[in-house]
């Protein structure tokens, strides 16, 4: 990469990329329908961090914020494989927080598997509280595995 990545809004011009990245970063990834609508709707944000490589941009990872009366929503955090590790996720979450903090919002919100490690201590380390569990939530990652539990987290803003 010859340039430091940038943490912007993505317009419905990025659609492509989000989804290439979706399809890469996500055993169970959002449709091509619902990553559109994401970027289209006004109470939603898509937010992505974008590196240059050569003559262009290039996605490293994306998140889906919505707008609730008086919360804020995580829906979706991608980031693509190549780009792990790197602080892409770190920069979308604080992103996100000071987005929903513009927004009025009073709590963010998010879901995330139980099994999750890594994400769990992102999401801890940014105050992120388990708030509850939806059991059984999630499909298996693998076919022969049971459906694995959702842990919903929150942080007040």
């Amino acid at each position: 990469m010859s340039a430091e990545p940038q943490v912007m809004v993505l317009t419905p011009d990025w659609h492509e990329a989000v989804v290439a990245v979706e399809q890469a970063g996500q055993p169970h990834p959002w449709s091509a329908r619902q990553l559109a609508e994401a970027l289209a709707a006004k109470d939603h944000q898509v937010v992505g961090v974008v590196g240059s490589r050569g003559n262009g941009d290039e996605l490293l990872g994306f998140a889906v914020l919505a707008c609730l009366p008086f919360e804020a929503e995580l829906q979706a955090i991608t980031v693509a494989p190549a780009a792990r590790r790197q602080g892409v996720a770190k920069a979308l979450l604080e992103r996100l927080i000071a987005t929903a903090t513009d927004w009025g919002s009073e709590r963010l919100l998010l879901e995330v598997r139980a099994s999750n490690a890594q994400a769990l201590g992102l999401y801890r380390g940014l105050g992120f509280i388990e708030e509850g569990r939806r059991r059984g939530y999630y499909p298996a990652a693998e076919a022969s595995s049971l459906r694995e539990d959702a842990l919903l987290m929150g942080r007040g803003l």
